[in-house]
């Protein structure tokens, strides 16, 4: 049987994300009423940090640890990765002595390489091009407050970076749209987004036409990990880009606001949205925490009934 790997959303088909969705809720369920659940009992996640991290690296290690494994973290300065060992040579040693990986690095070229040489499932837990992982979490956290996403529009406002080219993969595989609005120069590139099939965008000049009449309102910071010598210029080309009330007050009346975390107030949001009522960005981090131990789960073990 062909290992399975996650390192783009559109590595999964529709019904294996519905049963990730259903599951992750019935493990959720179980954590809330502090069930035991150990189906990964003697299973060894091990984490691959090249970039820093506070949420990936708390729900994947908390994560393994509540379904009765274990974790070991590494980084570059730990690894012979930092050390200029190839790609290819880590994959093939590190997965003969774990049961999973999950890797943060820079480019995707990274962990496409060592997945081809893993003997055990890879998982991203965020690249330069994709943040599978997050969109994953973010349309959980969806179904929970409204139900099925299918069909619905999500509004992304800022940068075109791996978040928004995730939700752009999203959206081709669940069948829902995403309007986009970025300033001049930062627009999405189709290629590096790696859309394959339909198109489910469509781009807007003005974020507040984008914004119209949506059912989720999303954004990230202005500067990600990496282009921190662009932050001055990004400030002001991004300064009409920001989601606050009045972008808030056009899109649906049942619409949500989501934000990856973590968040810079008064810059890509203001702080009456993302503190507000419609803001669930709360929910979405602990999210991370449960459909990535669904994940984790189906990635080692297949479908499971809910009990």
């Amino acid at each position: 049987m062909k290992t399975k790997h996650f390192l783009r959303f559109n590595d999964l088909k529709r019904d294996e994300f519905e049963y990730i969705f259903a599951r992750a809720s019935w493990i959720k369920k179980q954590f809330k009423e502090y069930e035991q659940y150990w189906p990964l009992v003697d299973r060894t996640l091990v984490m691959i940090f090249e970039k820093a991290s506070t949420r990936t690296r708390l729900s994947f290690e908390a994560g393994i640890q509540q379904l009765g494994g274990s974790a070991i973290y590494l980084n570059t300065r730990d690894s012979q990765l930092g050390r200029g060992e190839p790609v290819e040579d880590a994959g093939q040693v590190i997965s003969r002595m774990c049961d999973l990986v999950m890797i943060r690095t820079f480019e995707q070229d990274i962990i496409d390489r060592f997945a081809q040489n893993s003997r055990v499932p890879v998982i991203n837990g965020l690249t330069n091009e994709y943040h599978p992982c997050q969109i994953l979490a973010d349309i959980f956290t969806y179904i929970e407050h409204r139900g099925t996403i299918q069909g619905k529009t999500v509004a992304w406002i800022g940068d075109s970076n791996n978040v928004c080219n995730t939700w752009l993969q999203a959206a081709e595989v669940l069948d829902f749209n995403v309007h986009v609005s970025t300033p001049k120069g930062y627009e999405v590139e189709v290629e590096r987004a790696g859309l394959y099939g339909d198109k489910h965008f469509e781009e807007f000049e003005d974020p507040m036409d984008a914004a119209k009449d949506a059912e989720i309102v999303t954004t990230d910071v202005w500067t990600s990990m990496g282009f921190e010598s662009e932050n001055e210029e990004r400030l002001k080309d991004f300064a009409d880009w920001q989601v606050d009330q009045e972008m808030m007050s056009v899109a649906s009346s049942n619409a949500l606001f989501m934000h990856c975390l973590p968040a810079h107030r008064g810059e890509e949001v203001t702080a009456e949205v993302i503190d507000g009522a419609q803001s669930v960005v709360w929910d979405e981090a602990e999210n991370r925490l449960h459909v990535q131990k669904a994940l984790m789960e189906y990635l080692l073990v297949g479908k499971m009934k809910n009990e």
